[in-house]
């Protein structure tokens, strides 16, 4: 890519999974920055975007209908809640 820098920056990484890629890296001829830079690219490529989170509806009484909670109190309905009643 043209234009591209390339930065040095440390990391820490599992034994186990540096070992692996250095195998990797001899295995397939390539430099070890080239096997993690090409992870990076796979993860950042196929990466599910960010939605955000929805509420599901748990929604008490008929839609539009008279609201079955206001008959209760404050204190009715944490009895409710906690099961005080």
């Amino acid at each position: 890519m043209a234009g591209m820098g390339t930065v040095k920056t440390t990391l820490n990484i599992q034994d186990v999974l540096l070992a692996r890629a250095k195998q990797h890296a001899q295995r397939t001829g390539r430099p070890l920055r080239a096997v993690v830079e090409d992870g990076l690219r796979q993860v950042l490529c196929n990466s599910v975007p960010n939605r955000p989170y929805r509420l599901p509806d748990r929604s008490v009484g008929e839609s539009g209908g008279r609201d079955p909670l206001e008959a209760y109190s404050c204190q009715d309905l944490r009895g409710v809640i906690y099961g005080d009643l």
